[in-house]
């Protein structure tokens, strides 16, 4: 009985850590992508108007800041999915931690 449990739990792992990478993956291309977008807006703003630069580039950093802090929050959903998981001492068991 007590195999059987030990495989669910490492079954149950697996399940997450593919989870928490494919999660990390999609956030990243996502944040990546929308923060090129971003910083290219930007400077097509202010080469069309350079004085307005100021404005443009504290705007544009603090979206940025939020773009990023969307990654954060996958990460620590991915770090949260791997080691804070229900059965997390049935698998220290089997690594023998």
């Amino acid at each position: 009985m007590e195999v059987q449990t030990q495989a669910q739990a490492l079954q149950f792992f697996i399940a997450c850590v593919t989870a928490a990478g494919f999660g990390i993956a999609v956030a990243a291309f996502g944040c990546g992508i929308a923060q090129g977008l971003g910083l290219k807006a930007a400077v097509e703003g202010i080469a069309r108007n350079p004085e307005s630069s100021g404005k443009v580039t504290v705007t544009m950093l603090i979206g940025l800041a939020m773009i990023e802090s969307l990654c954060i929050y996958a990460l620590v959903i991915a770090l949260i999915l791997i080691y804070a998981h229900p059965q997390a001492a049935a698998i220290a068991k089997i690594f023998g931690a």
